[in-house]
């Protein structure tokens, strides 16, 4: 699918800007324009796409539907509503935008941000074909217990006012608009216009969080990890937690490098930690949230994540030692 992507930036890297081939600044520089322009088109296309099936589904029966669910089940719809829609972490937030603007409670929306970057049917199936079905039921549930029980922590916290001003206020708006029909021609302008302007403003961000990912990917060792990251090291799990945030990526990009770290002898519970980190956490998703909500919830947000990523991993590399 991304073949032509790859093409260019393997004749840009070694042909246009005559960069050494297997050199670390050859590695970087191809991954760099090469996971540029498959994520901003990634975005283009699944942000369209989002917004294109939003017009069709009204913020106001979606609120409607979970709020007459009690505190738990919104949280588990939510979470369950992300495993079906198989989104990277940034191409989520839209979605996660339309949830926050609809006057779902914050916790709940939550639950969904973290569940639908992490798990999915392609995570599902990546993880049976190079783990087995035991790895990959305990991964599903794990992520499921970290995205409710993320929410229902931020619901508590009673942070709605660390969203920005604009997206509350967009709340009240939603709540008394009556909703509007639109035509085909209508909804394409609409997704296409949205879709644009996201890009528009979280391009910068997004080359700042793919240069340090890039960097990682040719400048770290190929060995970092094993040889920080055995099981008999405490900080192993929290390690590679940290190294995975820079990292950004979907279930299918990352689930095959988790493979070749496991089969160097990184512990299990250490290699799932790095894959949640992944595509949980991500400096782009970060910074796009950014416009959203203050720094203080996002930082919130990640705390909760990470330290559930990490007792997973604990937990993983117990159960399977």
């Amino acid at each position: 699918m991304f073949y032509p992507i790859q093409l260019l930036a393997d004749w840009l890297t070694y042909s246009l800007f005559s960069i050494t081939p297997q050199s670390e600044l050859a590695h970087t520089v191809n991954f760099f324009i090469f996971d540029t322009i498959k994520i901003i088109i990634l975005l283009l296309v699944i942000i369209f796409v989002v917004s294109f099936i939003r017009t069709y589904l009204p913020p106001q029966k979606v609120r409607l539907f979970i709020a007459k669910k009690n505190k738990l089940t919104g949280h588990i719809l939510a979470s369950l509503l992300g495993i079906i829609t198989p989104f990277c972490s940034c191409s989520a937030v839209p979605l996660f935008l339309g949830f926050v603007e609809a006057g779902i409670p914050l916790g709940v929306t939550f639950s969904f941000l973290v569940a639908s970057p992490m798990i999915n049917e392609v995570a599902l199936v990546l993880l049976i074909g190079l783990f087995g079905w035991k790895i990959a039921l305990i991964y599903i549930i794990s992520g499921l217990l970290i995205a409710i029980i993320s929410g229902l922590i931020i619901g508590r916290l009673k942070v709605e006012h660390l969203v920005a001003d604009f997206v509350r206020q967009h709340n009240q708006i939603n709540n008394t608009a009556p909703v509007v029909k639109k035509n085909l021609r209508e909804r394409i302008i609409y997704a296409r216009t949205y879709a644009f302007n996201i890009v528009r403003k979280v391009w910068l961000y997004i080359l700042i969080g793919v240069g340090i990912g890039a960097w990682i990917h040719g400048y770290v060792p190929a060995d970092f990890l094993t040889n920080y990251a055995g099981a008999d090291k405490w900080y192993a799990v929290p390690l590679a937690t940290l190294v995975g945030i820079p990292l950004y990526s979907n279930t299918a990009g990352v689930i095959p490098l988790v493979s070749a770290l496991t089969e160097k002898g990184v512990a299990m519970g250490t290699t799932l930690a790095f894959m949640m980190a992944v595509t949980a956490l991500s400096l782009p998703e970060f910074m796009i949230l950014q416009k959203v909500m203050k720094v203080k919830l996002i930082i919130i947000f990640a705390s909760i994540v990470g330290l559930g990523i990490m007792f997973t991993g604990y937990l993983f590399n117990a159960i399977l030692k």
